[in-house]
């Protein structure tokens, strides 16, 4: 049971979320024989975010050191200089 219509997913609803969740097993929802959603288990997909969310801090950690390789950082006592701290 891995792709249902949208109506036979309201009639099995059960079984759509115990398929989910104890196999862990994505159930994708269809209409009109395309796929519009899946039911997947709760925690999955709190590991699948979490996941998304370390990729998108490596991806900007690597777009902040190809900058600062690029322009080059800015001395820390001209920093201090630019807010009056010195």
């Amino acid at each position: 049971m891995t792709e249902l219509t949208v109506s036979d997913a309201r009639a099995r609803l059960a079984d759509v979320v115990d398929e989910a969740r104890v196999r862990h097993h994505p159930v994708y929802l269809t209409r009109r024989g395309q796929r519009v959603a899946a039911v997947i288990d709760a925690d999955d997909l709190d590991d699948l975010i979490a996941a998304a969310e370390e990729l998108a801090d490596i991806e900007a950690a690597r777009a902040a050191r190809t900058e600062i390789a690029k322009e080059g950082t800015i001395p820390w006592e001209q920093v201090k200089a630019d807010l009056g701290l010195a």
